[in-house]
């Protein structure tokens, strides 16, 4: 399977003929793919969903965020996926990858709080399943969305990769999810805004090892840097020193970062512009450098940020 994070095709539909699932009799209760250790409460109103034991054992969890899959249910799982979009984890007791995988889908189909539902498929009980499907190998996850399969991956990937796939396929299905508290992020806001600023930083880095592009956690990092740089500096003095030097390559930069704390970011960015286009060599770069950093105070999604990125293209080129 293709690496969702690259494959242009990731949503064509149809690749998967699903017409030999349908039965034409209604379909009997689903079997649960595990033994069941006791009863538990009624599964909600999710078809497929069996008794027993939720799978994983995730603590907290219903069976309506996760549920067994088996053939003589999935009819009911694709009318299911009509309205909720369904993860299909293809796994079996013996595949060590899968013991990493499965914990990542569990706790994410719980974070997101039933935006969508991962459905557990055992090869090994449901061989036809796993054939239509055209499982190689396994760890394997294909989504449904409205009925249809779109591709998936396989093979054991990070939380921030499986979290990005998720987030793909709930915007392929038209699902608006709000964005998920991060525990990482609260404790390393915290810092920053008591003053730590090495906490602060040993946070972030630690968030961005773990999930690299996580905006946040990037301009949280470079709101640590521009903490640091404006640190004992007076920010008229050094306003006013900008202002009567505007070749004062240093003073420029300083002026800037005193802006984007002001509130005054598209000035900010105008005046680093300018300090663009009257430099070369190596006092440009780093200038650009350091118009990218405010950049990312900011985050990508700011407005400003976007029309200053296409002043900076026009200034370089």
């Amino acid at each position: 399977m293709s690496d969702p994070r690259t494959t242009p095709s990731i949503f064509t539909r149809g690749a998967v003929d699903l017409s030999a699932l349908r039965p034409s009799t209604p379909a009997r209760p689903a079997a649960p793919s595990r033994p069941a250790a006791a009863p538990a409460a009624p599964a909600g109103n999710v078809p497929g969903a069996v008794p027993g034991p939720v799978p994983g054992n995730v603590p907290g969890v219903t069976p309506d965020v996760i549920i067994d899959v088996n053939e003589a249910d999935f009819q009911s799982v694709l009318e299911q996926s009509l309205t909720t979009p369904i993860l299909l984890d293809f796994w079996a007791d013996w595949c060590e990858p899968c013991k990493k995988l499965s914990p990542v889908l569990e706790k994410l189909a719980v974070e997101y709080g039933g935006s969508w539902i991962l459905g557990k498929v055992n090869v090994d009980l449901n061989p036809r399943l796993a054939q239509v499907f055209r499982v190689q190998g396994i760890p394997q996850v294909t989504a449904l969305i409205g009925g249809q399969p779109v591709e998936g991956f396989s093979g054991v990937l990070s939380e921030a990769q499986v979290r990005q796939y998720v987030d793909a396929v709930l915007k392929a299905a038209g699902v608006s999810v709000a964005a998920p508290e991060d525990p990482r992020l609260d404790a390393a806001d915290d810092a920053l805004m008591g003053g730590d600023l090495d906490a602060a930083e040993a946070a972030y880095r630690k968030i961005l090892a773990e999930s690299p592009a996580d905006a946040a956690a990037e301009s949280g990092l470079a709101q640590v840097e521009l903490y640091r740089r404006i640190a004992g500096v007076d920010p008229s003095t050094a306003l006013a020193k900008a202002d009567a030097d505007p070749e004062d390559f240093e003073a420029q930069r300083l002026a800037a970062d005193i802006e984007v704390l002001s509130g005054q970011a598209a000035e900010a960015y105008a005046r680093l512009i300018a300090l663009v286009k009257k430099t070369a060599g190596d006092d440009r770069d780093a200038v650009r450098k350091h118009l990218l950093s405010l950049f990312a105070v900011a985050g990508p999604d700011d407005p400003a940020v976007a029309g200053a990125r296409r002043a900076l293209a026009s200034a370089l080129f």
